[in-house]
């Protein structure tokens, strides 16, 4: 299901520009403040919560207060545990009720005890409404309000009233009718024409004598908004102009260098330019991606150069066996009263050239297993082993390898195959140029394995020192000679992550020197 996921979004992801995506980015960034202003509106319910439980301890204070006042109250026994009281309002799910409705006329009223008690808690009750802003009524056991306005007359029917009267304190969300807008944002805002009402009943000798209605608007939560506007509109402007500022500096480090580096690259595939210098405002990445890229061009350039050197050896080492095969074709069938020695003669050129052109293809192919081939992970000789079998190979009486080897083992991180391949093309070489005796010296490093191989032969001649290892080259094309031994070996052991070369000044004859991976 995943896989068909992706499929389904590969398939119709559009084409995005690199400023695109960073625009999208940028405007994205730049409109995350819009979005957490929707999500204020979890701040306003906390704010709703917050002034609910200020009025809960407010009540809770003033109710502990008033029964300590009561005619003849008892002490209260020591509370044994603690009983908080959490808020319960929620503004998603709260029943919001209507504007608190006016005073009735009460049925009977207020009893002498009750009024005298009301008139010693009024200082108190005044003095907290002009610290905390919240309005508070005093009301008896019958719902008849003592202190604050309508006194005299009856809140009975309010249902916050009916739970504070049965004992239980009780919190309920009423509109504001009296309410009027006064800031721009305030439409955002949902409790910003509400009010939050209280009632905590008060309990005197374990008796309800009377109930406290405490009632407040929340705290507004735009007001400051709104009286800081001017400030957040500078704020908003410097976003958007640093925003500006970082796209230029993005389109200055990556997009005009990644365009200026496509518009090279294509120049390049098309057979001309060359990849230009990382712009210094360029980001680290990209100046080094600017260096790769010129790595990998100048290695193309120098892979085109073999291929159009190689291609013109090729065809001019098949030239000659073809244009002999092609005059002995063409004389044969021209003459065909030739005498049997001429003819014979004629058929042996042909063969010969054929046998070459086929030694030549064997060698080709060879160079190109070489060229293709591959580093073999975990592959590894003793190379101890390995020349002492080469040497014992190739002794003779008129012919000897010496070894000069550390302490054995001498592990190669190379198989086994790859060195007799090179050495015994190298032992080919010598032999043939008339060497008697080769000296090979091994030693061994910490991550590389140094070989050097020298024979008493005549040498190379210093004219042809720098094309020993060019491809096709060779100084003994009349005894079958194809030029292609060397770049072989060359190829090989690059391919296992080693190399050969010519010693720079040898002693006598000629001598290799070759760096092998150790184990």
């Amino acid at each position: 299901m995943t896989e068909s996921f992706k499929r389904v979004v590969r398939r119709h992801w559009p084409d995005l520009r690199l400023r695109t995506i960073l625009l999208l980015t940028f405007v994205f960034v730049a409109a995350l403040p819009g979005v957490g202003a929707l999500f204020l509106r979890v701040y306003e319910n906390t704010l709703v919560r917050q002034t609910e439980a200020e009025l809960i301890a407010q009540g809770a204070a003033l109710a502990a207060a008033a029964a300590a006042e009561w005619p003849a109250a008892r002490a209260a026994p020591a509370a044994t545990e603690y009983a908080p009281e959490p808020p319960t309002i929620d503004l998603r799910l709260a029943r919001i009720l209507p504007d608190r409705p006016p005073p009735s006329p009460a049925a009977t009223l207020p009893d002498k005890a009750a009024t005298a008690w009301a008139q010693r808690l009024r200082p108190v009750l005044r003095s907290t409404t002009r610290t905390t802003l919240a309005s508070i009524l005093l009301l008896d056991s019958r719902g008849t309000i003592l202190v604050g306005d309508g006194v005299g007359r009856s809140e009975r029917g309010l249902p916050e009233l009916r739970a504070a009267l049965a004992g239980r304190p009780a919190t309920t969300l009423r509109r504001n009718d009296a309410y009027r807008p006064e800031y721009a944002f305030e439409w955002l805002s949902r409790a910003s024409n509400l009010r939050i009402h209280h009632a905590r009943p008060i309990v005197a000798g374990g008796r309800l004598v009377g109930v406290l209605l405490l009632s407040r608007s929340p705290r507004a939560l735009f007001v400051g908004i709104y009286a800081d506007r001017g400030k957040i509109a500078l704020g908003a402007i410097l976003i958007f102009a640093t925003l500006v500022v970082l796209s230029g500096l993005l389109s200055r480090g990556i997009v005009r260098p990644v365009e200026a580096l496509g518009e090279a690259t294509r120049a390049v595939a098309a057979g001309g330019g060359t990849i230009p210098a990382p712009p210094p405002t360029a980001a680290v990445e990209i100046q080094a991606l600017y260096r790769d890229f010129a790595t990998m061009a100048e290695a193309i350039d120098r892979r085109s150069r073999y291929l159009r050197d190689f291609a013109h050896a090729v065809s001019h080492e098949f030239k000659t066996p073809l244009a002999g095969i092609g005059g002995a074709v063409e004389l044969l069938q021209d003459h065909a009263d030739m005498a049997p020695s001429d003819r014979d003669r004629f058929l042996a050129n042909v063969a010969a050239d054929t046998a070459r052109l086929n030694l030549l293809v064997s060698r080709l192919l060879d160079l190109a297993r070489a060229d293709m081939a591959e580093p073999v992970e975990g592959a590894g000789s003793d190379l101890g082993s390995t020349l002492h079998r080469i040497a014992d190979a190739y002794r003779r009486d008129y012919f000897a390898i010496l070894l000069d080897l550390p302490a054995p083992p001498i592990a190669a991180r190379i198989p086994a195959t790859v060195v007799e391949a090179c050495i015994e093309g190298l032992v080919d070489n010598s032999r043939q140029a008339g060497a008697s005796t080769i000296h090979i010296a091994v030693v061994q490093h910490d991550r590389s394995i140094a070989l050097t191989l020298r024979d008493d032969g005549p040498g190379i001649p210093p004219g042809d020192r720098e094309r020993i290892f060019e491809p096709f080259f060779t100084s003994r094309r009349i005894t079958g000679g194809t030029g292609l031994g060397l770049p072989i070996a060359r190829s090989l052991l690059r391919a296992h992550r080693g190399t050969i070369d010519l010693d720079p000044a040898p002693d006598t004859g000629a001598a290799f020197r070759i760096t092998l991976p150790a184990a």
